[in-house]
């Protein structure tokens, strides 16, 4: 059963159930049933030995059950608030995601009820803090074990409850342990798996978002359209540049706004000592396939190391029905997403600091030499038009570059050194989804500007369909503004249009 992205995003967005096929749950079954016949008196891994460094230490037969759970309970131990219900719901798909390979030796009812809290959005306490990345997840997917287990609370219809109490409600019964539940739903890389998707998707969006706006400050400019220009970005074989340029094309064909280079300083006499219209314009504006398309391939990139993560077994040990063989080793290790995550992030600080910049020019009348001081159409002086805005994209930015110090550079043994090189990746993770959201704070700001600037040279049946659609929705929110007036409101009712622009 193989999981993509764009199903997980229905699942997760769109109101989809996660569906499981029966081929994929008869793998799980075949899987438990070897795993049953094959422990017999042999010694594996957190089966009948203490876990971590205490593998050396075997577990007497009459406390195997007890192991499983001792295991869930003592490693329940996050702090911090609790994390969004997307990225638990989004970790969950990536827990069933590995059960579903049919390695991890789990009784399929523990799979089916992780299944039914998924589709009845039963969503365990997962704090914040407690992950190091490896052995994968363990604390914060204890959490989920955890209520799993029938303990501990859930967010369920807007309220935290005891789980037992959703559970009886709902007429499903906690899991039991069979054999090594209590390993394999603690053990792997599912909650950072799953807050790199959300992030993933989230990241695809601000760059819709920002290549938008690099054709709507271009027709603000009036800028010579060959930045765009199939030869030109052609020439350099970058994918990524070239697929931005072709999107801006495409996204410009109905503009009246932008200049032909060809036409205006190609053709004619020309005899001037100074040309009034820029011959190129800023790095911001007029280098944008070459910003963006390293993000588009950094993003592409990931979701593919993602979709395969979601369809990977990530726990300890390997339980392989085929060969007939339990193999010990380090799925479980967050390298993988903890780079993905670092590059997501680097590549998201980088939207922020190229809207940030193009904010700048709109505000600056000496460099932009077309609009008024802080898209001000109030009295200068008597009124300040959008000054204070910038303040705040400039300060987030500020806090996205601080944030942009790779963390998958960051190791701490720890667990008596059996831990010796960890991957930190829910935190990698979690530091990208702050960037992230920090973005869609300056891309707001950005965008209301834009719409600003079109009102101020009135050029919204000019602007091609695209900006003329974000002018309309933003409009809607925030009339033109010409008189002073609190923008904090506006901004966060901009990121909630801009989160579910579709």
């Amino acid at each position: 059963m193989l999981l993509t992205i764009d199903n997980l995003e229905r699942v997760l967005f769109g109101g989809e159930q996660f569906t499981v096929e029966e081929s994929a749950m008869k793998e799980v079954v075949r899987s438990y049933n070897f795993l049953k016949e094959f422990a017999g008196e042999k010694i594996i891994y957190g089966i009948n030995t203490g876990f971590g460094p205490m593998a050396q230490w075997r577990v007497d037969d009459a406390f195997l059950k007890d192991l499983q759970y001792n295991i869930i309970r003592s490693h329940s131990t996050g702090a911090g608030e609790p994390l969004d219900d997307i990225q638990v719901k989004a970790a969950m798909l990536a827990r069933a995601g590995t059960f579903l390979q049919g390695r991890s030796g789990v009784h399929p009812d523990g799979v089916k009820l992780l299944v039914a809290f998924i589709n009845n959005d039963i969503i365990p306490f997962i704090p914040r803090h407690g992950s190091v990345g490896a052995s994968g997840d363990l604390v914060q997917l204890a959490h989920i074990a955890l209520c799993l287990i029938g303990e501990g609370k859930v967010h369920y219809k807007g309220a935290w409850r005891p789980t037992a109490e959703v559970l009886s409600e709902l007429g499903l019964s906690p899991m039991e342990i069979h054999i090594r539940e209590g390993l394999s739903f603690t053990n792997g890389t599912s909650v950072m798996t799953g807050i790199s998707l959300v992030n993933l998707l989230r990241a695809e969006q601000l760059l819709d978002f920002a290549v938008s706006a690099a054709v709507w400050i271009n027709e603000i400019a009036s800028s010579y359209d060959d930045l765009m220009s199939g030869p030109l970005n052609d020439a350099r074989r970058h994918e990524g540049q070239r697929e931005v340029a072709a999107k801006m094309r495409r996204i410009a064909s109905s503009s009246l706004c932008l200049a032909k280079r060809e036409h205006e300083l190609y053709e004619g006499p020309h005899n001037e000592e100074v040309f009034e219209h820029k011959v190129q314009p800023y790095y911001s504006l007029r280098c944008a396939p070459q910003i963006l398309g390293p993000v588009l391939e950094t993003l592409r990139n990931a979701r593919r190391i993602i979709e395969e993560e979601y369809n990977s077994a990530c726990d300890n040990p390997i339980v392989d029905h085929e060969t007939r063989n339990v193999y010990h080793g380090g799925n479980f290790h967050g390298d993988y997403i903890s780079l993905e995550a670092d590059k997501i992030k680097i590549a998201m600080v980088r939207l922020a600091m190229t809207a940030e910049r193009q904010l700048n020019y709109l505000f600056h009348d000496r460099i932009n030499g077309i609009l008024p001081p802080f898209l001000n159409l109030g009295r200068l002086g008597l009124n300040y038009g959008m000054q204070a805005c910038q303040f705040t994209a400039t300060s987030t930015t500020a806090e996205c570059q601080t944030l942009a110090m790779p963390n998958y550079v960051h190791s701490i043994p720890n667990n008596n050194d059996n831990q010796d090189i960890v991957s930190m990746g829910t935190n990698s993770a979690l530091l990208c989804a702050q960037v992230i959201e920090n973005v869609w704070q300056v891309f707001a700001i950005e965008m209301m500007a834009l719409a600003q600037a079109t009102d101020c040279l009135e050029l919204k049946d000019r602007i091609c369909r695209n900006s003329r659609r974000l002018y309309d929705g933003i409009r809607k929110i925030q009339p033109v503004i010409v008189e002073d007036t609190p923008f904090y409101e506006e901004i966060s009712k901009v990121i909630s249009y801009l989160k579910n622009y579709r």
